[in-house]
């Protein structure tokens, strides 16, 4: 009897070590506008909910970003106005929906209009956020656990770097393959089709050329989107990369340790399928 209360004690003691042990984080969270927040906030949420302190920093003026629940909203001023984002983004998508894509020479110029539309409102945002002392300063002061954000807008990434803060990235897919190069995942071009090369795994001869040039030509694609080359170097470092895809859906690929597939977190739970007499049934 008294070994069994001696066990149950050191287990109790055990468990309020465990318990005292664990401490809620506080989290920087710098996410992307359009659909990237939308697979993003559900995680955030969630963080918030279980305890966590999850701060999001977001532009005053943006097209789906906006207040979560169990999060602190902090908001810099931008040098446009709402109607001015929303002209420009529909112009820039009628160009982009406009553009031939029948054949590889027009598919590789409507990639490059892409990149020079996400170039221009990605340095934007940077300059806007990292100009300003103040919110930056704010940052310093939370001394933050880690940073989770988006690297398809490269600003997370900078400020991450700055505040010297684990990066944890969450992100379905990159502009010029920089989730390849940053993360120093293989992707053999020889079986592995490049983004909108609308190419699959079984590919003849011509499309495993274009395949090959598709990737001679990223890092020069890097370099026009970012300007700096030091971008990828500071990805290089990030400790968690989250995938927001599946390979139900992606053709298969390397993966590299620190890489974890969530595709389909953000998808809400099915509804129960009504119950069907027999006498509805038809036959």
């Amino acid at each position: 009897q008294k070994r069994r209360l001696r066990g149950a004690a050191a287990g109790l003691v055990l468990s309020l070590c465990l318990v005292v042990s664990c401490r809620a984080g506080k989290l920087l969270v710098i996410p992307a506008d359009g659909s990237h927040w939308k697979g993003m906030k559900p995680l955030v949420e969630e963080l918030g909910r279980r305890g966590n302190q999850v701060v999001v920093v977001i532009p005053e003026v943006s097209g789906s970003l906006g207040p979560s629940e169990h999060t602190i909203t902090l908001t810099y001023p931008v040098p446009y106005t709402r109607t001015q984002l929303q002209t420009i983004q529909r112009a820039n998508l009628d160009t982009i929906m406009a553009s031939d894509t029948s054949n590889d020479i027009s598919r590789m110029w409507s990639y490059y209009q892409t990149l020079t539309v996400l170039r221009n409102y990605t340095r934007n945002n940077c300059d806007s956020l990292l100009s300003n002392q103040d919110m930056m300063q704010t940052l310093r002061e939370q001394r933050f656990d880690a940073i989770l954000t988006d690297p398809f807008e490269p600003l997370g990434v900078i400020v991450g770097a700055l505040l010297s803060l684990p990066a944890i990235y969450i992100h379905n897919g990159l502009p010029c393959g920089m989730d390849f190069e940053a993360s120093q995942c293989p992707s053999p071009p020889s079986y592995t089709p490049g983004r909108f090369t609308h190419f699959t795994d079984h590919m003849t001869l011509r499309q495993r050329s274009v395949n090959f040039l598709w990737a001679l030509l990223r890092p020069l694609a890097c370099r026009y989107l970012y300007s700096d080359t030091t971008i990828p170097e500071l990805m290089k470092k990030a400790s968690l990369w989250l995938e927001r895809n599946d390979f139900t859906f992606e053709f298969p690929r390397p993966l590299m340790p620190n890489m974890v597939m969530i595709g389909g977190m953000n998808f809400e739970e099915p509804n129960e399928l009504p119950e069907v007499g027999m006498d509805r049934c038809v036959f």
